[in-house]
């Protein structure tokens, strides 16, 4: 998988293809570092993760329709990108997966950018997702950016999660996986401790009961760690809410961000 990774990267300036396998495959290394590492406390893991995020946010950051290229650090080396429109990897949820990674590396110019990212460009990416989805992304987006039109889209959000609306994904994924991490940013953007530490605790709990309900899913790499989940801890935590849930599925180092100042990212 590693050599795969390293294929798609050489060829992540102009290929789509490669684009859209080193988004995949980086992600899918990562999690599989921390199978043998759950805490990410060995330097490989944090690398592994640090790509993931630079793989992610490099795609996202190639849809400036104002220039030809764009640089990207990747693998501490400079790659020149050319630019482009919509795509089939450029989707929401692959923005949310963006978003997340972006957050635990603690990297806040790359989330200013994932920030900037036209909703209109992830619907144009030939394919359909829960209207969910993108009230979700738009309000992280106004919470980065600290719009007027937070709550707007906080509550459509919380509506929208509801399983009757979900049309994509089934009821017990949006119940478990999407509708946890939207709890827990509004615990914490009212500062409720108590509140965060309940939101937190269930959404690891149905998170376990999602990825073990049945062996294909035991099987599953996407359920070693709880990607949104941890992303809404690690914000909580750089701000003062304590985070007291210990779970394989939310990597201490990475939590703790214990790698920090040794990339430049």
């Amino acid at each position: 998988m590693e050599e795969s990774l390293s294929e798609s990267l050489e060829r992540i300036e102009t290929s789509h293809n490669s684009r859209s396998d080193a988004v995949m495959e980086s992600l899918n290394v990562a999690l599989v570092r921390s199978v043998g590492d759950p805490g990410a406390v060995m330097l490989e893991t944090w690398e592994s993760w640090l790509l993931a995020m630079q793989a992610h946010s490099a795609v996202f950051a190639a849809t400036d329709s104002d220039r030809e290229t764009v640089t990207c650090k990747i693998r501490q080396e400079e790659r020149h990108l050319a630019t482009t429109g919509p795509q089939t990897y450029l989707n929401a949820d692959t923005w949310l997966d963006a978003f997340y990674l972006a957050v635990i590396c603690r990297e806040a110019t790359r989330l200013d950018m994932l920030a900037q990212i036209p909703v209109s460009l992830l619907r144009d990416f030939g394919g359909t997702l829960d209207e969910y989805t993108y009230a979700w992304v738009e309000t992280l987006q106004s919470f980065w950016l600290r719009r007027d039109d937070l709550r707007t889209h906080l509550v459509r959000a919380v509506d929208l999660s509801a399983p009757e609306h979900a049309r994509i994904v089934d009821a017990e994924e949006m119940i478990k996986l999407r509708y946890p991490p939207i709890m827990m940013l509004y615990r914490y953007l009212r500062n409720d401790a108590a509140g965060f530490k309940e939101a937190l605790a269930d959404a690891v709990r149905w998170h376990k009961e999602y990825w073990t309900a049945d062996e294909d899913r035991a099987h599953n790499i996407l359920g070693v760690v709880a990607l949104a989940p941890l992303a809404i801890a690690c914000l909580a935590k750089a701000n003062g809410i304590p985070v007291e849930v210990e779970t394989d599925y939310l990597p201490e180092a990475l939590l703790d961000f214990a790698w920090r100042d040794e990339f430049d990212a």
